[in-house]
């Protein structure tokens, strides 16, 4: 069979946007990437400087200290955006570029991102 015609999975499409995004977002010290990675039930956030190659603060929505208003899970990923903020400015970190990792800006994704921006993070 043709590759032209091989059956790409969810996950093979979401890893092809993936690296089309990661061509064009990096990170650095004085403005690292903020990566958001979902699972089925959680979601995962890090401060990436990608010249370093080290991760500066990472947090996920089981994390100590992150206060949830409201339920479900976008309600739990808004809570993980303003986390994630608070650690960056721990850090003294006050931009970030997001980095959707391939994933809709929609959704878990996008409250990751609108809870960063409430807790102080320009984008």
């Amino acid at each position: 069979m043709r590759s032209i015609h091989k059956i790409r999975t969810r996950e093979h499409r979401r890893a092809r946007r993936r690296l089309r995004v990661r061509k064009k977002v990096v990170g650095s010290a004085a403005r690292p990437r903020l990566v958001v990675f979902r699972s089925a039930k959680h979601v995962y956030a890090q401060l990436v400087d990608d010249a370093r190659r080290v991760t500066l603060a990472g947090a996920s929505d089981r994390s100590e200290g992150i206060r949830i208003d409201g339920k479900g899970k976008t309600a739990k990923s808004f809570a993980l955006g303003q986390l994630i903020a608070a650690k960056a400015r721990e850090h003294g970190i006050t931009t970030v570029v997001f980095d959707r990792a391939g994933y809709q800006y929609h959704g878990r994704v996008k409250a990751v991102a609108d809870g960063a921006r409430k807790g102080g993070l320009v984008f």
